[in-house]
C-alpha cells in the first residue's frame, strides 16, 4: 500500500500543480481580448465575473482545462467512432501509421546495432552519420519525403510510416548497441573458455543482456514514432488523423479542438509506452528475470 501511495501521490501532486498553473495562464492569456470585449460592450464586470469570462470564451487564446476536458469527453465518448469529429477515429488513423513506422524503426535499429557491434568499420563510420541524421529538423525532412514518394506514386500510409521510422530507429539503435556491449568481460571470457562460437555468444549472452536496454529504448521510440506520424500528416493535406485535426483547428482558430487533439495524442502515447513496458516485463520474466 505504501508503495502504491509513494507512486500515486507525487503524480497527483504534479498534476494538480499543472492544472492550477494552466488556469492561471489561461486567465492571463485571455484577459486582453476579454478586456477589449468588455470595453466595446460598455461593461464593467467584477473580478470574479471577469475571470469567469476569460475561462469561458468560445475561441480563447489559451483554453481552460475544463474546456479541453469537456471537448475531449464529447469527441471521444459521445460521438460515433466513424464520425469525422471523433477523436477515436483520428487517433486510430494516426496510430496505424505510428505502429507501422515503429515496427520498421525497431527492426532497422536492431539491424544497425548488430552491424555496429560486430563490424568495427560500421562502428567508426556509420554511428557518426546516425547521430548527425537526428540533428536535421523533422519538419524539414517530412515534406521532402512526402514529395519524393508522391512523385513515384507512393502516398497514404507509407510516407507517414517512413517519417515515424526516421524518428524511431535512432533510440533503438543506440539502446541496442549499449545492450549488446553490456556483458562483462568476465562473461565474454567464460564463453571463450567454453569454446563458444560468435553466434552462440551473440544469442546466449549478448541478446539476453540487451533485452532491458531494447525495451527501454523502445519506449522512447514508440513516443517518437507517434510524433513522426503527426508531423507526417501536416504537409500531406490529410483529412484524418491527429495532425489533420490540429491543422484544421489552426485554420479556423478552434483552439479548444487543437488542445483536445493534443490531449488525445498524449493519451495514445502514454498507452503505447505502458504497453511496451508491459511486454518488456513479460519478456524479461519469460527469460528468467526477477520482477523489480
Amino acid at each position: 500500500m505504501d508503495r502504491v501511495r509513494d507512486r500515486v501521490v507525487p503524480v497527483i501532486t504534479i498534476l494538480a500543480v499543472i492544472v492550477v498553473a494552466w488556469y492561471a495562464f489561461a486567465v492571463f492569456m485571455n484577459a486582453p481580448f476579454q478586456r477589449d470585449l468588455d470595453r466595446r460592450a460598455g461593461e464593467t464586470p467584477t473580478t470574479m465575473e471577469f475571470i469567469g469570462k476569460t475561462l469561458s470564451q468560445p475561441k480563447p487564446t489559451m483554453p481552460a482545462p475544463h474546456q479541453v476536458a469537456q471537448n475531449f469527453f464529447e469527441n471521444t465518448f459521445l460521438r460515433k467512432v466513424t464520425s469525422a469529429r471523433s477523436l477515436v477515429y483520428h487517433s486510430w488513423v494516426t496510430l496505424s501509421s505510428t505502429l507501422l513506422g515503429f515496427t520498421f524503426g525497431t527492426a532497422l535499429g536492431i539491424l544497425i546495432a548488430v552491424g555496429i557491434v560486430h563490424v568495427i568499420a560500421l562502428d567508426r563510420s556509420l554511428m557518426p552519420w546516425i547521430i548527425a541524421s537526428q540533428t536535421i529538423p523533422i519538419l524539414a525532412v517530412a515534406p521532402m519525403i512526402i514529395v519524393v514518394l508522391a512523385a513515384i506514386g507512393i502516398t497514404g500510409l507509407i510516407p507517414k510510416a517512413l517519417i515515424s521510422t526516421y524518428l524511431s530507429f535512432f533510440p533503438v539503435a543506440v539502446g541496442m548497441v549499449k545492450g549488446l556491449r553490456s556483458p562483462d568481460l568476465m562473461h565474454l571470457d567464460l564463453m571463450h573458455t567454453y569454446n563458444a562460437s560468435a553466434s552462440q555468444t551473440f544469442w546466449k549472452l549478448r541478446v539476453p543482456a540487451s533485452v532491458p536496454f531494447l525495451f527501454a529504448s523502445m519506449k522512447v521510440a514508440v513516443a517518437a514514432s507517434l510524433v513522426g506520424a503527426i508531423v507526417g500528416e501536416l504537409p500531406t493535406g490529410a483529412v484524418a488523423g491527429i495532425g489533420a485535426k490540429l491543422l484544421a483547428g489552426s485554420y479556423y482558430s478552434q483552439t479548444i479542438d487543437m488542445w483536445a487533439a493534443l490531449v488525445a495524442g498524449s493519451v495514445v502515447a502514454a498507452m503505447l509506452v505502458v504497453l511496451v513496458g508491459i511486454v518488456g516485463k513479460i519478456v524479461e520474466r519469460s527469460m528468467g528475470g526477477r520482477p523489480a
